[in-house]
């Protein structure tokens, strides 16, 4: 039954691109922990999953799009890179929210997969790759070069476009924009195509915290990524 519904989805669409949309961690994977007041706790992964269906919903109109959880579960790294294989995505793009043990640290940023020497990045990188147990032996550098050999420059001109939309459409929540930044995902190298690692916002920040949560801010962060990914994909069709 679902390989008909597939075939039936993909024969209506056969000609618009592919979105691939991952809502960071899941199941045991909680990601980034923000305290509320009252010592309410608010996880990542609740977030994550969340911004990512308020944005695959906007994109729904305009391209095939699929999420590589649906549910509050658990998903590996080569399941996430394996799904991308199958639905043949042109695009990938895996949602996080950001922390940091400054409280103040604040704002939104944009990643792409390319080298980057800068500490700061450093420290996402390995908050971002710190679960995945063993796998970073799957993805050496020479894949990683590879990787970024053949999409760098589309997943620059991604990160662009997404991020312009972000700068203007973010300016009434108060957020700060942090701009692009290249940056060495696992996630990113192992879905081989060109694609975003999006931070939302920083949990960490009592403040932020509570406006990432706010209804207003999923659907402004949505709806400026979900325009940035049409217009890019408009200007570069099959990247």
């Amino acid at each position: 039954m679902l390989k008909l519904v597939l075939f039936l989805f993909f024969s209506l669409n056969a000609h618009a691109s592919v979105v691939l949309i991952d809502p960071g961690h899941g199941g045991e994977e909680l990601g980034a922990i923000g305290h509320l007041d009252k010592g309410r706790k608010v996880m990542e992964k609740d977030l994550s999953l969340r911004l990512a269906k308020k944005i695959s919903d906007k994109l729904r109109p305009h391209v095939n799009v699929f999420l590589t959880r649906s549910l509050d579960r658990a998903v590996g790294l080569q399941e996430r890179a394996d799904m991308a294989d199958k639905v043949k995505a042109d695009l990938f793009i895996s949602v996080h929210f950001n922390s940091s043990t400054d409280p103040k640290a604040h704002g939104f940023e944009t990643y792409y997969l390319d080298n980057n020497k800068d500490a700061a990045v450093k420290k996402v990188e390995k908050q971002e790759n710190f679960s995945q147990k063993g796998e970073d032996q799957v993805v050496n550098q020479i894949l990683i070069d590879l990787v970024i050999q053949q999409t760098v420059k589309a997943s620059k001109g991604l990160a662009l476009t997404v991020h312009g939309k972000l700068k203007n459409h973010m300016k009434p929540t108060g957020l700060t924009n942090r701009g692009v930044k290249a940056g060495l995902f696992y996630v990113l190298a192992l879905s081989k195509r060109p694609g975003l690692l999006l931070e939302a916002g920083f949990v960490s920040n009592l403040s932020e915290l509570k406006t990432v949560q706010q209804e207003e801010f999923m659907e402004r962060y949505s709806t400026a990524v979900a325009n940035g990914v049409v217009e890019f994909l408009k200007n570069n069709k099959k990247p």
